[in-house]
Parts: C-alpha cells; sequence; structure tokens
C-alpha cells in the first residue's frame, strides 16, 4: 500500500459522519456547568506587590521592635541612606517577581534566580563598603545567632506572602517558591539590619547576608517536595 493510499483512507474516516447521542451530551454539559463557579479576578499587580511589601516591612519592624532596635540607633546617617534604600529596591524587585511568577503569561523583569544572586551580592557589595571592622570577636556564636534569628523572621513573611499569592497559578512553582524565599530572607535581613549592633564587617557580610540564600533556597526546596505530590493529586 502506497502513502497515497494510507492518506486517502484517513481523509475519508475523518469526513465520516459521527453522530453523537444527544443525551450524552446533554448529561456532559449539565456535570460541567454544575461544577462551574464564579471566579474572582486577582487585583492589580501593583496592589499584590505592595501588599508583599508592606508584610516585609511589618514583620521586620516588629520584630527589631520586639528585640530591641540596637543597630538602628547605632548606625550613621549615610550607612541609613545607603543601607535601607537598598533593602527597599531589592525588596520591591522580589515582590515583584514573586507577583509575575503566580500569574501566567505575566512580564518578568527579573528572573528569581537572578535576583537572588545579584540581591545577596549588592548587600555584600554594600556591607564592604561600610563596615572596615575586621575584628571576629565571638563570629561563630554571634553570627549563627544573627543568622537564626533573621531565618525565623522570614518564615513569617513568607506564610503571609502565599496568603496573598496563593489564589494565582505558578507554572514554574519551583521558581515561585524561589522568589518567595528571596523576598522573605530581605525581610529577615532588614529587621536584622534595625536589630543588629554588631558591625563587623565580616559578620555583616556573611551572617547577614547568608540568610538572603538560605532562605531562598529553603522556598525553593519546599516548592519541588511539594510538586508530586500536586501531580498525582491531578492525575488521581
Amino acid at each position: 500500500m502506497r502513502d497515497g493510499e494510507i492518506d486517502e483512507i484517513l481523509k475519508q474516516a475523518a469526513q465520516a459522519p459521527h453522530d453523537v447521542d444527544p443525551a450524552v451530551l446533554e448529561r456532559v454539559a449539565r456535570s460541567i456547568g454544575s461544577s462551574l463557579r464564579p471566579v474572582r479576578p486577582l487585583p492589580p499587580a501593583w496592589v499584590l506587590a505592595g501588599g508583599l511589601v508592606l508584610i516585609c516591612a511589618f514583620v521586620a519592624l516588629a520584630g527589631a521592635a520586639r528585640l530591641g532596635l540596637y543597630g538602628m540607633q547605632r548606625l550613621s546617617v549615610l550607612e541609613r541612606a545607603l543601607i535601607f534604600p537598598a533593602l527597599c529596591i531589592l525588596i520591591w524587585l522580589a515582590a515583584t517577581a514573586c507577583v509575575s511568577e503566580i500569574i501566567p503569561g505575566s512580564r518578568r523583569r527579573v528572573a528569581p534566580g537572578f535576583l537572588l544572586g545579584a540581591g545577596s551580592l549588592a548587600l555584600l557589595a554594600v556591607f564592604t563598603v561600610l563596615f572596615r571592622d575586621y575584628r571576629t570577636d565571638r563570629f561563630v556564636s554571634q553570627g549563627v545567632a544573627c543568622l537564626t534569628a533573621g531565618l525565623l523572621h522570614a518564615i513569617p513573611a513568607a506564610l503571609a506572602s502565599w496568603l496573598i499569592l496563593r489564589r494565582g497559578f505558578a507554572v514554574n512553582s519551583v521558581a515561585a517558591g524561589l522568589a518567595v524565599g528571596t523576598l522573605a530572607g530581605l525581610a529577615g535581613v532588614t529587621m536584622l539590619e534595625l536589630h543588629c549592633a554588631n558591625f563587623q564587617a565580616l559578620h555583616v557580610m556573611l551572617w547577614h547576608t547568608a540568610v538572603v540564600p538560605l532562605s531562598g533556597a529553603a522556598g525553593a526546596l519546599l516548592s519541588f517536595a511539594g510538586r508530586p505530590r500536586r501531580s498525582r493529586a491531578l492525575r488521581s
């Protein structure tokens, strides 16, 4: 049998009428219609991003106020003018990245992975320029305490951010988790800059900055771990 004959057979099969019982179609339409519910549209992207920024600000300020604003009191005007605007810019970029990840087809101004790396390097550069005390008194004990405090404050920031973003749909759940983790880590770093009065350069450069990549990695890993369960639920 030649290829042309096979094509002709397939064309004839496609043109043959395939009548479907109208009762079957009616049952299908009723079953689909009964499951449909009106969906409340998402707020504008800038509203969602603004809500995420407010969450980060609230977590950082509340945590620092509870632990003590010792760092804010000791920072000079120049240090405040460089550190906090940089953190605000990074938080806004992370917030917009989070919103972009949960709205399919939206414009991505910056990829979450690039934001994590560039944000960490930017903080490291700011801390390197500002802090020149290279002593390492109680380097590990104080460092672990700051790292733990920053990560603990990143947790409520991440959970509150998820409450805002949960109605969206993340096509790439790992990228969305990375973005949310980065945003939460920046909230933790902001809290540390308000609270921690240890301005030794290596302490700030390592232990404070490390909150961002660790929090971002945790968000990506949790999203990756949760993805197979969602896939199994869809298949069932």
